[in-house]
């Protein structure tokens, strides 16, 4: 079952037409106010989904080995 999270990273990917973005980038969109309180949860989120193969976690325009937790910032890839 699809998380809003997933959704949210999933139709981002959409908007943004194979161009990456910050994880943080779909928090502020969801929640304006609160962004920073979600960013555990996405980063927790599009790490399964990295690790599914659904999207591309980049860290220094590499991308991130799937069963790490990247340290600093990352940005995102969705295939399309």
């Amino acid at each position: 079952m699809e998380t809003i999270l997933e959704k949210a990273i999933m139709e981002m990917g959409r908007q943004r037409q194979g161009n990456n973005f910050c994880p943080s980038e779909i928090v502020r969109w969801l929640y304006p106010q609160h962004w920073k309180k979600f960013m555990p949860d996405i980063q927790q989120e599009m790490m399964r989904l990295h690790n599914e193969g659904k999207i591309m976690v980049m860290q220094k325009g590499e991308p991130v080995e799937k069963g790490k937790v990247p340290k600093g910032p990352v940005r995102i890839k969705v295939f399309r």
